[in-house]
């Protein structure tokens, strides 16, 4: 059975007229008939009987019909959804986002999204980098931003803003007398340790020494625990800037060494991109993030 054949059996239950629903179907009457003398013998019967110039359904046919109306209803609506797909009347996007990135930059460029293609859904993901890595390479979610050193080969990445390291404190620490804090200064300081924070492995892919000796207290994956655990003088911690803080917490930049991380958007290398996911990149690559820093210092390839 084919599709053809259900589309025209369904056109002449309609118009009982073989003719009427040749030209319905736009095709020869010919055509439509030997279609449907085809979908008897495959059916083992006649589904219409011809008397004069009345046309009806058999018995066959009214058994059949209720069925064949449904497989055409179904091959239609797969049929529109598909093209409302491809012309992007529909559609969703899996995205993949490192836990340590914050909302700030994201919600202008996802409010801009959703305003200018209202009818693709986006699915957040929330993970910690090297996991949104792996959801990537699996195919769980379809594109990953990431503030990660380094990436996998079969990545391909675009840059989209760079974030600079600062460390956060309490009111009344020491460090807020400085207006900027040397890494050297976290030497012996209480620190409160961001399980999932990254801000170590820039360390290792630059090749610089971690020349100062913290006191770790605590650690954690969650964020809000650490800024709990800031503001009540527990010790202080590494961030990235753009990390919501608490009102109360205090911050200043990072130096000697200063160090930044490349937000990116990450792909699989060859993938195919449905028509949304391409919608999606393609935004991305033309919205203005913005900048932390000008300009970005260059740093080894592959790195930040």
């Amino acid at each position: 059975m084919e599709m053809h054949q259900v589309r025209y059996f369904v056109a002449l239950c309609e118009t009982l007229n073989f003719t009427r629903a040749a030209e319905q179907c736009g095709v020869a009457q010919p055509s439509l008939t030997k279609a449907i003398q085809k979908l008897e013998e495959e059916l083992g019967g006649p589904l219409f009987a011809r008397e004069r110039n009345l046309t009806h359904l058999t018995d066959l046919g009214r058994l059949m019909r209720p069925h064949l109306e449904a497989v055409f209803q179904a091959s239609e609506a797969v049929r529109i959804e598909a093209d409302s797909f491809h012309k992007l009347e529909s559609g969703s996007v899996r995205v993949g986002v490192m836990c340590t990135i914050g909302p700030t930059r994201l919600i202008g460029f996802l409010k801009r999204f959703r305003r200018e293609l209202p009818s693709i859904d986006i699915s957040l993901r929330d993970a910690p980098g090297r996991e949104i890595v792996n959801m990537l390479m699996e195919g769980e979610i379809d594109v990953a931003l990431v503030g990660l050193p380094q990436l996998p080969d079969r990545f391909d990445a675009v840059p989209l803003y760079a974030e600079r390291y600062v460390v956060a404190f309490y009111p009344g620490h020491r460090f807020e007398d400085m207006p900027v804090v040397p890494y050297q200064e976290l030497d012996k300081e209480d620190y409160l340790s961001r399980i999932n924070c990254e801000y170590p492995d820039y360390f290792n892919s630059l090749g610089i020494p971690d020349t100062a000796n913290v006191k770790v207290c605590f650690e954690t994956e969650r964020e809000d625990w650490i800024q709990a655990m800031i503001l009540a003088g527990m010790g202080c911690a590494v961030m990235p800037e753009f990390l919501p803080m608490l009102p109360g917490i205090a911050t200043r930049q990072l130096v000697e060494p200063e160090m930044h991380r490349q937000i990116r958007l990450a792909t699989i290398a060859g993938r195919r991109f449905s028509p949304a996911l391409r919608a999606f990149v393609s935004l991305a690559g033309r919205h203005n993030w913005g900048s932390a820093v000008s300009p970005v210092p260059q740093l080894e390839k592959g790195l930040l």
